[in-house]
C-alpha cells in the first residue's frame, strides 16, 4: 500500500524546521494543538499559523480533552484558536490518563462549539470513540454520526466505530507506529515519528469540505 500524506497535525512537541519543504513533499492541510482543558493554551499555534498562511495551507485547530467543565473547555478553545470561516475544529476525543471527558461531556462539547461557530466541529478519536458511542442515547450517537470523523488508527486498515462507513481523514501513522511514511521533510518529531494523515480525494475536495460546510463521510 502507497501512502500519501496529506494532513499533518502537531503542537509544541514537534520542532518545525521548514515548513515550506513540508509542503513541497504534499502536505496540504496541517492541524495544530490549540488548547487543553480549561486553561492550557499551545505556544506555538499562532506563530506557525501565520507560517502556513503564508504557504496557502489549510489551517485546523484542536482542543485536546479534560474531564473539566465543557463550557471552560469551549471558551479555552475559542480563545486560543481564534477561528476564522476557514478554520478547521476539532474535538480531540481520546484517552487522558489524568483527566477523561465522557462521552457525554463530547457530546455536550460538540454541541456547544456548533452554537458558536454555526457550523460542525470535527471529532478525532480511535479506540475511545468505539468503546463508548454505543453507550449514547439514540438522538446523540445519531448527532456525533453526523461528525466528520477523523479516525486515529495505526493498524494496517481503517477500522471504523459503530456507525460510521467512512473516514473523512485517517491518522494512519503516529509514533513511529503504523504503514511508512512515519516523517515528512520540515518537521522534526518529538518521538519516533510525526502525526501524519490520509485523506481520499482531491486538494480542492479537501478545501472543500475542511471548514465544516461539506460531511459526506457517514452513512
Amino acid at each position: 500500500m502507497i501512502i500519501s500524506p496529506r494532513v499533518i497535525d502537531i503542537s509544541h512537541h514537534n520542532v518545525v524546521k521548514d515548513m515550506k519543504a513540508m509542503a513541497a513533499y504534499g502536505i496540504w492541510g496541517v492541524i495544530h494543538k490549540a488548547s487543553q482543558g480549561k486553561a492550557y493554551l499551545d505556544p506555538d499555534y499562532p506563530v506557525r499559523r501565520k507560517q502556513a498562511a503564508a504557504l496557502g495551507l489549510l489551517w485546523g485547530a484542536y482542543h485536546f480533552n479534560t474531564g473539566d467543565d465543557v463550557k471552560s473547555q469551549i471558551s479555552n478553545f475559542m480563545s486560543a484558536a481564534q477561528p476564522d470561516e476557514k478554520t478547521l475544529m476539532v474535538l480531540d476525543f481520546e484517552d487522558n490518563r489524568l483527566s477523561n471527558m465522557s462521552v457525554h461531556q463530547a457530546v455536550d462539547f460538540l454541541h456547544q462549539i456548533e452554537a458558536r461557530l454555526g457550523r460542525k466541529a470535527a471529532i478525532y478519536s480511535g479506540n475511545r470513540l468505539k468503546e463508548t458511542i454505543n453507550t449514547l442515547s439514540p438522538s446523540d450517537r445519531s448527532y456525533v454520526l453526523s461528525h466528520r470523523l477523523w479516525l486515529c488508527q495505526y493498524g494496517p486498515r481503517a477500522v471504523m466505530p459503530s456507525g460510521f462507513s467512512k473516514y473523512w481523514l485517517w491518522q494512519y501513522t503516529g509514533d513511529g507506529v503504523g504503514l511508512a511514511p512515519h516523517n515528512v521533510p520540515g518537521v522534526v518529531a518529538g518521538n519516533a515519528g510525526v502525526d501524519l494523515n490520509i485523506f481520499d480525494g482531491t486538494r480542492e475536495q479537501l478545501a472543500a469540505s475542511w471548514s465544516g460546510a461539506v460531511n459526506n463521510t457517514v452513512a
